[in-house]
């Protein structure tokens, strides 16, 4: 249905028109609910951090103590392609909303026309003596615009900005991801480091009982057998030692990757450090709805798709243009500029789809049902971030307790090797103990090792469920 108002009373419909502009149907945005607990299951007893600069900011990795990381960790955010194209998909997003807050203002556009002109001297209203031919060029501008009655523009400009805003987090969080994918490779790095220095340790100590079990056999107080077994058990752990470093070497290429180089210009040298995870409090659960990006993503896809709704319900109401034709036409470009060769015009109309056969209820139906789900994504996301921290929480309370009882098996373990290499130099037990209970020493100290490295392993992965240093306060404004 198409309205034309009569020529005594555009302005006065335009007046009413602007009066009621501002009206927004659909729902308004109300952030639902998520389920929450008052506290985590596993902080009991989790001690604060002292001091206070143990908190999580920005630079979170910092709280390590590890100048090395600090350093690769910057690249992250320097050099990284799969953080470039997210910051791409935020400006495109960012873009939209320009491209959708001009739908609030009136379009102008102009052009030139030149034309010769022939009319049919047969034609039905031709009059004899008339100029048959002639030239007419104008200079046109036109004006239309699409008042935001409904509040469909509104709506369109806060959906791409809800979605510009999600954007924006999705970089936070894919820098997020990928500084703890650097940190994670870094600490299982050094964790290898670790056990090669055991290894390397143990190779020396091998070779050394090789030696002796060569000097006891050439006296005549030991066997060939004790010797074989010497050099087997030698050998086996050279081999375990040449092995950790197709592992090492692997780690240091993904951490070439995500800084951005190619895997053959970085070199990180081996350091056997002994790390400690540092104490980080979780704060409250409730506190993670503000921290942790991937929640603020879901929750600006959810106050997104709450504005589709809106947009969905404005196609019930007409829709109303304004639009507006002047310039100056004449025969002759010189006479442009005289009064009688200006015109214009200009009309207002209204419009609506009396039958649509359901599309305009299909797509009210698509955009509910689309809200729900991101509702639910939105809860889900929540859910799984409880799970998060509550896992690497109590990871590391137990990996705590783990290692202390570790550091006893060691400390036995070394005891027992030492009772057997003694009994053994004095002919007292053979060579096969003596093996067994190096073997047993190398297996409590590389699980030692390999006990630190899932702490700092749990330590960043705690990190990361808590939201790294972000937080809502940094959601862009526009």
């Amino acid at each position: 249905m198409t309205l034309r108002l009569s020529r005594t009373s555009p302005w006065a419909a335009l007046a009413l028109m602007l009066c009621v502009t501002g009206c927004t149907v659909g729902p308004n945005y109300h952030q639902p609910s998520a389920p929450t607990t008052p506290e985590f299951k596993s902080v009991a007893g989790w001690q604060p951090a002292q001091p206070a600069d143990q908190q999580i900011r920005g630079h979170w990795w910092e709280v390590y103590g590890d100048s090395e990381l600090d350093s690769l960790e910057e690249k992250v955010s320097v050099s990284n392609q799969s953080l470039k194209v997210a910051e791409t998909q935020y400006t495109q997003a960012h873009a939209m909303v320009q491209y959708q807050r001009a739908n609030y203002f009136p379009f102008l556009s102009a052009g030139v026309g030149a034309t010769r002109l022939r009319n049919s001297e047969n034609r039905a209203n031709y009059f004899s003596g008339i100029n048959n031919q002639y030239n007419d060029f104008s200079l046109p501008l036109n004006v239309s615009w699409e008042p935001d009655v409904w509040g469909r523009v509104r709506r369109t400009v806060r959906a791409a900005r809800e979605n510009a805003q999600a954007s924006a987090v999705d970089v936070v969080n894919v820098q997020l991801i990928l500084q703890a994918e650097l940190a994670l490779d870094y600490f299982q790095m050094r964790g290898l480091d670790a056990q090669q220095s055991i290894l390397d340790a143990t190779v020396v100590a091998d070779e050394k009982a090789l030696l002796l079990t060569n000097q006891l056999f050439h006296a005549g107080l030991n066997s060939q057998l004790a010797v074989q077994q010497a050099q087997t058990q030698l050998e086996t752990t050279r081999a375990q030692d040449q092995d950790v470093g197709i592992a090492r070497a692997q780690d240091e290429h993904a951490i070439a990757i995500l800084i951005g180089e190619p895997p053959a210009s970085l070199t990180i040298p081996a350091r056997a450090n002994l790390y400690t995870p540092p104490s980080i409090p979780p704060g409250l659960p409730s506190q993670l709805m503000e921290r942790r990006p991937d929640i603020a993503i879901a929750e600006r896809q959810m106050a997104s798709a709450n504005e589709q709704i809106g947009i969905a319900r404005s196609a019930y109401y007409p829709n109303f243009s304004l639009s507006g034709i002047g310039g100056v036409e004449s025969g002759h470009p010189g006479s442009w500029f005289t009064g009688p060769s200006t015109f214009w015009s200009v009309g207002l109309s209204a419009a609506d789809t009396l039958v649509d056969w359901g599309q305009r209820h299909a797509l009210n139906t698509m955009a509910q049902a689309n809200y729900d789900g991101t509702v639910a994504n939105y809860r889900q996301t929540v859910l799984t971030a409880y799970q998060e921290v509550e896992d690497n929480l109590v990871a590391l309370h137990i990996l705590a307790r783990e290692m202390q009882t570790q550091n006893l098996a060691v400390a036995s373990a070394q005891q027992q090797m030492d009772i057997a290499m003694k009994l053994y130099t004095r002919g007292l037990d053979p060579y096969l103990n003596v093996i067994q209970a190096q073997n047993v020493v190398l297996s409590s100290q590389l699980t030692s090792a390999n006990l630190v490295t899932r702490q700092m392993t749990a330590s960043v992965l705690l990190v990361k469920a808590l939201g790294g240093g972000w937080d809502r306060s940094q959601l862009p404004k526009d």
